[in-house]
């Protein structure tokens, strides 16, 4: 690159943090990049926290930031919701089957399971069975809609790598002859929310994050520079096998500075 991006959005669980400690280096790493006056944007595709809790978290492990610097999958399905309600003309019915804590992003709507207008899908932990699959399915052949909060094929947890809801969406995608909705990474209009948010023109912002599909994939989709950390998720493996080419590959966020100046 040949002069700093004006924009850097950065993924957060594996890049900025794994579990609550923060990267080694990426809090000093965000400061030197707010000096040389680089507006920041935290997307993230988690949904068992709302916006507030994931704010405060990044704040008590020693981030700095503003509340409207975050951008969440579910701030971007409440939006998506909206226009569509709005196209509508009329209440829609939704049926959110999303972790508690993000729940009440979702109140203005009318909560109905048995003939929603559109399924919300977000993370549900241990909450999946066959019941709840076979409920799905037929809620989407009576007519339900899809929208997932992501599609994200696996995560990095401190036990390890573990299979993302992807799983849950594909395959309700694949029964039901229905193309979900995804609101997160790496979905161009939700990179396009975040870009609009800023101003800033894609050329000109760096997307940081250790999923080679849904941060840089996504991110260059749109024309936004993709950079991969070696942290998180990321396996060398499965990195040499994707026709995915990032930008920049480093270590770790702390070394981004050095590698973008």
């Amino acid at each position: 690159m040949s002069h700093l991006p004006q924009l850097i959005l950065l993924d957060l669980d594996g890049t900025l943090y794994i579990g609550n400690q923060p990267i080694p280096g990426a809090i000093a790493a965000l400061a030197q990049l707010r000096e040389r006056g680089i507006a920041l944007r935290f997307i993230t595709n988690t949904t068992t926290k709302s916006q507030d809790e994931l704010v405060a978290q990044l704040r008590v492990m020693g981030f700095q930031l503003h509340a409207d610097e975050l951008i969440s999958a579910a701030v971007a399905a409440t939006l998506e919701l909206r226009n569509l309600q709005q196209q509508a003309a009329r209440p829609l019915r939704i049926w959110p089957l999303v972790a508690d804590a993000i729940k009440t992003d979702f109140t203005e709507f009318i909560w109905d399971e048995k003939k929603p207008d559109y399924i919300v899908l977000g993370d549900i932990g241990d909450r999946w069975d066959l019941h709840l699959i076979n409920r799905l399915f037929n809620v989407m052949h009576s007519g339900a809609e899809l929208i997932a909060l992501h599609k994200g094929r696996f995560w990095q947890t401190s036990e390890g790598l573990k299979a993302d809801i992807g799983f849950f969406v594909a395959g309700l995608e694949y029964v039901s002859s229905k193309t979900a909705r995804i609101m997160g990474k790496p979905n161009r209009d939700f990179y396009r929310l975040v870009l609009d948010s800023t101003k800033v023109k894609a050329e000109n912002a760096l997307m940081v994050g250790d999923d080679i599909d849904s941060d840089v994939g996504g991110a260059q989709l749109i024309g936004i520079k993709g950079c991969l950390v070696k942290t998180g998720k990321f396996r060398q493996v499965y990195f040499e096998q994707s026709d995915i080419k990032p930008d920049y590959v480093i270590g770790s966020v702390a070394e981004l500075l050095t590698a973008i100046a």
